[in-house]
């Protein structure tokens, strides 16, 4: 949920308890239990978006490192290659050839 979401549900709750304890027929104390359990529904809601949130934002960082991983690894596998046509164009022997008799 984005943001503006989020402030409308939190706007959406508090007029919704104005409202509740306007026009409720029940007592006072039914009325208080019944705004701390809307309440408590309302944080469990948000503590289970921000872990959802976290959740994702953690997998996005696995990926992007992954990401990262294979392109280190092509990176470095064309400077090889950049290196080894370097050295076939000047002639100067690979690494591996180098102290072997011809």
């Amino acid at each position: 949920m984005d943001k503006n979401g989020l402030s409308s549900f939190l706007l959406g709750l508090g007029v919704g308890v104005g409202l509740g304890m306007l026009f409720a027929p029940k007592a006072g104390h039914e009325t208080r239990e019944i705004i701390k359990n809307k309440a408590g529904e309302g944080t469990d809601y948000l503590k289970q978006r921000g872990s959802d949130i976290k959740q994702t934002a953690s997998e996005w960082v696995d990926k992007g490192k992954e990401v990262i991983g294979r392109q280190k690894d092509n990176i470095a596998d064309a400077m090889e290659a950049g290196k080894q046509a370097y050295r076939d164009t000047v002639g100067h022997p690979s690494p591996s050839s180098e102290g072997t008799a011809n």
